[in-house]
């Protein structure tokens, strides 16, 4: 979720409409929620999402202050002009306030293979609001990055995140065992898959809801 790195290999080149959102990513709008790109002025709600140790225990750990979270959107930003990797914030259509965020990095140099993470700030756990934003960034992933595979890792403890990948459709391949380092101990991981040409159907993007 939060920076590392990524030793991509070659892969087949793409068409220029597929890279557009190189230059500035969309608004993906919801029935409750939209997805934006980050901004600085995003830290502080970033913080306190991501301040409460039941959300982060089980993922790579975020910048512990305000300025650590202002160096990530910037950070962010730089992938995305790059073209290897992007956010998304996910808010509340009616206050425009980041409550979580998506994260898409490449594995392959033309994109074509990826993986993603995402986090959710406590309280709207539950609350229905995440599949809202996760069937956003699906499409987007899928109809406008041209994405072929998508893969997720999820520690085996956490189950709400596991339940929330089979819920989607993905389909667990295999665990990586002690694969993720936290809080000093290695824990095993879920391997989980999404194939755009075996997924069942993904919300469309209307042209009104990629609003730049």
């Amino acid at each position: 979720m939060f920076p590392s790195t990524v030793t991509p290999s070659a892969g087949p080149s793409r068409t220029p409409s597929s890279r557009g959102w190189r230059i500035g990513l969309p608004v993906l709008q919801g029935a409750v929620v939209a997805l934006r790109e980050l901004r600085a002025s995003d830290a502080p709600a970033l913080l306190t999402a991501f301040g409460s140790p039941d959300v982060t225990r089980l993922i790579s750990p975020p910048p512990p202050a305000l300025g650590g979270f202002e160096k990530f959107v910037a950070w962010t930003q730089r992938q995305r002009e790059a073209g290897q990797s992007f956010a998304f914030g996910i808010t509340l259509k009616d206050t425009d306030t980041v409550v979580g965020l998506f994260q898409v990095r490449a594995l392959q140099p033309a994109f074509d293979i990826a993986e993603w993470g995402f986090a959710l700030s406590g309280e709207h756990w539950g609350s229905g609001l995440f599949m809202d934003a996760a069937e956003l960034i699906l499409a987007f992933v899928f109809d406008v990055v041209d994405v072929h595979r998508l893969e997720a890792r999820a520690a085996l403890r956490n189950g709400r995140g596991n339940g929330a990948l089979h819920k989607l459709g993905a389909t667990q391949e295999g665990i990586l065992q002690r694969s993720f380092l936290r809080n000093g101990v290695y824990l095993d991981q879920a391997l989980w898959t999404i194939l755009g040409d075996e997924r069942g159907p993904v919300r469309a993007l209307p042209p009104e809801q990629l609003v730049h």
